[in-house]
């Protein structure tokens, strides 16, 4: 990581076309398209947005509008450069519900279609291929094709539709469904296996509910992962640096908003639009762990 001597902040016009990560809870992994109204205020990083396809009421009449912080948007990704071929385990996002989800191919179909599992929702639906995009990354105004690497090296290669296998005893990091605690990694221990990719569990920090031992659940393999390796990091994060919070006991995603004195941090957890402080003590360099291997954005 790079001294942070200089910080680059994103910058919205009204009308300006835009992705948008909304802040509740239930949408949590998703864009949605929408414009920029307005800036908040002057001198401030927030905007006024509104939705294409979400709506402040029931009744469907008036477009919901919500004020967000930069780091929340983005412009529309460009189209991909040459034509996608979508394989088996692919880390995508689906059009589902009106909006980008992030998800992962579970199963090729005939006729173009693609079995996925949407995390956001816990569901596995078939959507066809143009309904799917590669995830793609925002940083400093650029477009960075996370995955591209990946997926070249998927297609010159001989690639394994094997399940990624957990052996008891393992040391992993599990993505938990339970509400309040969704979008953050939790350090655990593989029991044993539980039915077709699922394993049974046992968390390290979580307890059960009379708070006698640590709480087991039956969790699908794709949300499960080896623990990541350590990445020393020298010269401090900077802002828009991605990064893992240890926060409530588990590791939840977010991204560097200001560097503030001492080490510490203001983290902007995106899922969430909330801001808390750390100390560099309690933050790893965020790491994507696809097909086998770890992944740094």
């Amino acid at each position: 990581m790079s001294n942070p001597s200089s910080s680059w902040v994103a910058q919205f016009n009204p009308g300006d076309r835009v992705e948008i990560r909304p802040r509740d809870v239930g949408f949590r992994g998703s864009w949605y398209a929408g414009t920029v109204v307005h800036r908040e205020a002057k001198n401030t990083n927030r905007y006024v947005v509104e939705y294409d396809q979400l709506y402040a009421d029931e009744s469907g009449e008036k477009l919901l509008q919500e004020t967000l912080d930069w780091v929340q948007l983005r412009p529309p990704p460009p189209p991909p450069e040459k034509k996608v071929q979508f394989k088996f385990e692919d880390e995508v996002e689906a059009f589902y519900s009106d909006g980008w989800w992030e998800g992962a191919i579970i199963a090729e179909h005939s006729g173009g279609k693609f079995a996925v599992f949407i995390r956001g929702f816990d569901e596995q639906i078939v959507l066809e291929e143009k309904d799917l995009r590669l995830p793609v990354q925002w940083v400093k105004g650029k477009w960075e094709p996370r995955f591209e690497q990946v997926q070249r090296e998927k297609e010159n290669s001989n690639f394994s539709k094997e399940v990624m296998k957990f052996t008891q005893g393992m040391q992993v990091e599990v993505l938990t469904d339970e509400d309040g605690l969704k979008g953050a990694w939790f350090a655990a221990t593989i029991i044993e296996p539980s039915g077709e990719d699922k394993y049974l569990i046992e968390y390290k920090t979580l307890r059960n509910d009379d708070d006698t031992e640590f709480l087991r659940e039956v969790i699908r393999a794709c949300n499960i992962r080896p623990c990541p390796p350590e990445i020393i990091v020298v010269d401090g994060f900077k802002v828009w640096d991605a990064v893992d919070s240890y926060y409530n006991e588990g590791w939840w995603v977010g991204v560097i908003a200001k560097v503030l004195i001492n080490s510490n941090y203001e983290v902007n957890f995106i899922e969430y639009d909330e801001k808390t402080t750390f100390n560099q003590a309690d933050l790893r360099p965020h790491q994507d762990w696809l097909n086998g291997k770890w992944v740094v954005p």
